[in-house]
């Protein structure tokens, strides 16, 4: 006897419906499972036999033969488990054959041995996919009930075991769908985020200009001071000038961290994430890869922001590869199976010592040779520098500062970010489609236009730098964005010569 159910896998943060058929004749017993299934997948056989044994299901004893369709594409993980067992008792006659019920259904998970199911990893991303494919109903385990439940238009049945299942498909006893959930969860995450604020970082007032020309613009920022300057607190705290997240931007970072299994006990990721990996990561931890390909920290900072403190720590060769996600906003990762695409739309926010000792400039404390410190500089390529839009010089903090701070406290992030967001929304009035710092090619030209005096101060600066045209551009950005902070419809002398001084290390 033949049947079919539904079921579908991971691609990247996209999905694919696979079709799961079963057929059962007589004969020797065995049981076989083709269509490009790993070996995960095909030791389901034995999980299956001891779950449906240990519910109280018997398993038939008969020639038994599972494709998963289509056959092109590699499956893997172990989200089959369920639809494989459901698929072979429909065959045998075990349970009803509402035809219209599993053709509108989807089923995943995890099968353990003694028949309860297990959570598993893309539930979002899957659940927002069937949706589209019009879908109305998906099963998963009880776990993963609250994650798919953040996708409105379908209705999400979670199961615990085998043995619940069963009593619900036969009628027995009727599970109840979960309420959707992304409300809630929303409302529940925002009133638990800590509160940060940039004022608590004293003095660094050039540091805060930078970053809220990288709120306002979207560019990308490396900071160079001493050891104990606030380069990490600015960092840790940017993400408080940026705009709350919209709801397509809080599912796209979600469904990252479903693929990637990160969730745990949280269903929606709210905030802008802060990934800050340790030097010694890998280019595969950094960039995303491995046999499955599984997301990096350039895609969990999707949306938000990457923090590389240390910057002249990294492997040359790990940092490198940062040249095209920056540019592209996504991480293509090529294996023999394929290649997947992962989101990795972040602002760089890197930090570094401005010489090896981190004291340059301090006759007290710094002995490093002028070779020292360009051999140190060196270690960043100058196509990867090119791509960093403001090099902001961070200072040691004097004690009169700190004194100064307390007595008149600067601008908090909710003022600055109150600046930043108006700044976009003059980007947005202006025709752009994107942020200053995503402007490509003829979209500089179009909207970066120079009053005759500024066009005249680039045209001196341009050879004196050495600019590349990269570099040109990015100059054109940042005056653009400050421009925009004044509201100004022309790019001045004034924001030109702005923009150059956060062109350090061009220099």
């Amino acid at each position: 006897m033949h049947a079919r159910v539904y079921s579908a896998t991971t691609i990247g943060v996209d999905a694919q419906l696979i079709e799961i058929e079963a057929d059962l004749s007589a004969g020797l017993a065995s049981f076989t499972i083709v269509g490009l299934a790993d070996k995960a997948i095909n030791e389901s056989k034995e999980r299956i036999r001891a779950a449906l044994k240990n519910s109280g299901n018997g398993f038939p004893v008969r020639s038994i033969t599972v494709n998963l369709a289509p056959a092109n594409i590699k499956k893997q993980d172990v989200l089959f488990d369920v639809p494989i067992s459901m698929v072979i008792l429909l065959a045998a006659g075990e349970i009803p054959a509402n035809k219209i019920y599993y053709e509108e259904t989807v089923f995943l998970g995890e099968l353990a041995l003694d028949g309860s199911i297990r959570p598993v990893c893309g539930v979002l991303a899957i659940a927002d996919y069937i949706r589209a494919q019009g879908k109305r109903r998906l099963i998963v385990p009880s776990k993963n009930a609250a994650e798919a439940a953040l996708v409105e238009g379908i209705e999400v049945i979670g199961v615990s075991s085998v043995t619940e299942l069963l009593a619900h498909v036969r009628g027995i006893q009727l599970l109840v769908a979960t309420p959707p959930q992304f409300e809630a969860q929303f409302s529940m995450a925002c009133a638990q985020e800590p509160q940060e604020d940039i004022a608590d970082v004293a003095g660094q007032w050039i540091a805060k200009r930078a970053l809220l020309l990288a709120a306002a613009g979207h560019h990308n920022v490396i900071m160079i001071g001493p050891p104990g300057s606030g380069k990490t607190m600015l960092a840790q705290r940017f993400r408080t000038l940026l705009p709350p997240l919209s709801f397509e931007e809080v599912i796209g970072i979600t469904k990252v961290y479903s693929v990637a299994g990160m969730l745990d006990s949280r269903s929606l990721i709210t905030r802008r994430p802060v990934r800050a990996p340790h030097h010694t990561v890998s280019q595969a931890g950094l960039i995303g890869g491995g046999s499955v390909p599984r997301p990096g920290e350039v895609s969990l900072a999707h949306h938000g922001i990457l923090f590389l403190d240390e910057l002249t720590e990294f492997s040359r060769a790990t940092i490198e590869v940062l040249r095209q996600p920056m540019e592209s906003g996504q991480v293509r990762i090529s294996r023999a199976q394929g290649a997947v695409a992962f989101p990795a739309s972040f602002l760089l926010i890197a930090a570094m010592n401005p010489c090896p000792c981190g004291y340059f400039g301090n006759k007290d404390r710094c002995r490093c040779s002028t070779q020292q410190v360009q051999s140190y500089i060196g270690k960043l390529s100058g196509p990867l520098l090119d791509r960093i839009d403001l090099h902001v010089p961070v200072r040691a903090v004097q004690y009169e500062e700190v004194i100064i701070e307390k007595k008149h406290e600067g601008p908090n992030s909710v003022e600055m970010a109150c600046v930043a967001m108006k700044a976009r929304e003059r980007q947005f009035a202006r025709g752009q489609r994107c942020l200053n710092g995503q402007l490509q090619g003829k979209q500089v030209v179009e909207f970066c236009r120079l009053s005759s005096a500024a066009h005249a101060l680039v045209a001196v600066n341009f050879d004196r730098l050495g600019l590349s045209m990269r570099g040109y551009h990015k100059v054109l950005k940042i005056a653009r964005t400050i421009a925009d902070l004044v509201e100004s419809e022309l790019i001045e002398v004034a924001h030109i010569q702005e923009a150059l001084s956060f062109r350090t290390l061009s220099r």
